[in-house]
């Protein structure tokens, strides 16, 4: 399969998601962002080994519950430049082992969900955090951005305004 393959997760506890404000890593995509955790996969790793590893790796926690909720496609243009297509599998974790331990990314932090929305986040994310109140069982999702602007949404091969609406 063509293009960079990652995950994210967003674990969750009492009404809220543990949350990365990246400010640690040089020449960081999500500089001054709050994402989930999670990264690249390694060679032959499967989407669950990556996801196991890099919560691990970022936070020292160890999943024992999570649920694959979407995949993410992502499409950016940076003025004319292309970048690699990247297809994220978006994961939601709610148990987990061990302590929390600081990250060489950024920040952790344990932040209310209605409050996810007021942190400098893509835009894109506003979508599927929107998709995952509604508690749907799996989506596809398509992000098309130029220059760091959502240009274009597509959830399940349906496309969408920015404001999650459906256009027929």
């Amino acid at each position: 399969m063509p293009g960079n393959l990652t995950t994210l997760c967003y674990i969750e506890k009492d009404g809220r998601y543990l949350m990365l404000h990246r400010t640690k890593k040089r020449n960081d995509i999500n500089a001054d962002k709050w994402i989930g955790v999670g990264g690249h996969f390694e060679e032959g790793e499967s989407p669950e080994d990556c996801l196991l590893r890099e919560v691990y790796e970022e936070t020292g926690l160890t999943l024992t519950s999570w649920k694959l909720r979407g995949i993410v496609t992502f499409s950016a243009k940076l003025s004319k430049e292309l970048w690699e297509t990247e297809y994220m599998f978006l994961y939601t974790a709610d148990r987990y082992t061990g302590t929390l331990r600081e990250c060489s990314e950024g920040m952790l932090e344990w932040i209310e969900k209605p409050q996810v929305y007021g942190l400098p986040i893509w835009e894109g994310d506003r979508l599927f955090f929107r998709l995952l109140e509604e508690g749907r069982a799996f989506f596809s999702l398509k992000l098309c951005y130029e220059s760091g602007v959502l240009k274009r949404a597509v959830l399940d091969g349906e496309s969408l305004d920015v404001n999650y609406r459906i256009l027929k």
